[in-house]
């Protein structure tokens, strides 16, 4: 595949990557936003997701999730609910999907975009609170403490290879490769290869390559085929997503899609990245482009819901721009970005997109 990155012509079509910079950053946090309270895959089922919206009166979903309607759903959503349900929010709560997008951000403002797997792990160990990284980054972490080397620092004690944490660091690669999924794939993987092997490192490389042909493919689902270029055809996540667009090809309705591919990828747990990447396709397909209806579909889909509406709400907001999110996803976010990366917190959500924009335009 050759590079398809644009070159902005004018002021105009610098405005508009601007805009679809900004719309990647506030579609990433809503999205997380929108999925938190139900982030327990194993406990928040797609059934059980749908339950807690019809006793809420909340189907179609076209909003933050209301408040629960039953005390026994409340008990078990995750304990910041109050700060994420609609009516409540008061800027983003802090969530590693966002704090990976920012210490990425980070990263390239630091080291460019020749950094090595090396300075990834050493800014971690800088900027990143041990007990905010979990499965896959924590082993990584603890190994780089004990002073181990990557690759090893992926492969040493650690069970959650494949899991879904590479992918959700990988947005900042495609936000400042606009256009050009090949490049943004390349700094996916250097990053990814830090924690993780196999399909954990090929679902970074796909997210970026995704997110990156969001700003020049016509449709989503050729920004999709882009992405599928970017990863061997024969693994395991690339024969999941095709077969979503398959299933979707056909016109199953998006519930038959989700119960076909939930049998056919049984035994992964509800964190590995191969069935997160098929929730994912399936919202961002039958989300057709739709802001609103990309992310409320992924969300419902469960599994982690929080990073895959973290994910498809990047993709949106690229395809969409920031312009034309709807109010009730931005207004309560506040234009604050809560972060446990040190010296981020409380950042503002358009000072992100301008200084990843700054990236975007001067990247060789």
């Amino acid at each position: 595949m050759t590079s398809q990155r644009p070159q902005p012509a004018d002021a105009a079509d610098a405005a508009v990557l601007a805009d679809r910079i900004h719309g990647g950053w506030l579609g990433r946090i809503a999205g997380n936003m929108l999925g938190k309270p139900v982030e327990q895959g194993e406990v928040w089922t797609r059934e059980r997701i749908d339950r807690y919206l019809r006793k809420a009166e909340a189907l179609p979903l076209t909003d933050y999730l209301p408040e629960p309607a039953d005390p026994a759903d409340g008990a078990v959503l995750r304990p910041e609910w109050r700060s994420c349900v609609r009516g409540r929010i008061h800027g983003s709560v802090r969530d590693d999907d966002v704090d990976y997008a920012i210490l990425g951000l980070h990263l390239l403002e630091t080291h460019g975009f020749g950094f090595s797997t090396e300075q990834v792990g050493e800014l971690w160990l800088l900027r990143l609170p041990y007990l905010q990284t979990f499965t896959a980054e924590r082993a990584a972490y603890r190994n780089l403490a004990n002073g181990l080397k990557p690759p090893l620092t992926a492969t040493y004690d650690n069970p959650y290879q494949e899991w879904i944490g590479a992918l959700i660091r990988a947005d900042v690669h495609g936000w400042t490769r606009p256009g050009d999924p090949v490049a943004a794939a390349g700094l996916a993987r250097r990053d990814a290869v830090l924690s993780h092997t196999g399909n954990g490192v090929y679902g970074a490389m796909w997210a970026a390559a995704l997110i990156a042909a969001a700003f020049t493919a016509p449709t989503v689902r050729d920004a999709l085929e882009s992405a599928l270029g970017v990863i061997p055809a024969s693994s395991r996540l690339a024969r999941t997503v095709r077969r979503v667009m398959t299933l979707h090809e056909t016109r199953l309705p998006w519930e038959v899609t989700l119960a076909t591919l939930a049998a056919e990828t049984a035994g992964l747990g509800w964190i590995h990245t191969v069935p997160n990447a098929a929730v994912l396709t399936a919202g961002l397909l039958y989300g057709d482009g739709d802001f609103t209806r990309t992310i409320a579909l992924t969300v419902r889909g469960g599994l982690d819901t929080d990073s895959n509406g973290a994910t498809a709400g990047s993709v949106a907001g690229v395809l969409t721009g920031a312009d034309a999110i709807p109010e009730r996803w931005k207004a309560p976010l506040q234009d604050t970005a809560r972060s446990a990366v040190f010296g981020f917190d409380g950042v503002r959500i358009s000072a992100l997109a301008e200084r990843t924009l700054r990236l975007a335009t001067a990247a060789p």
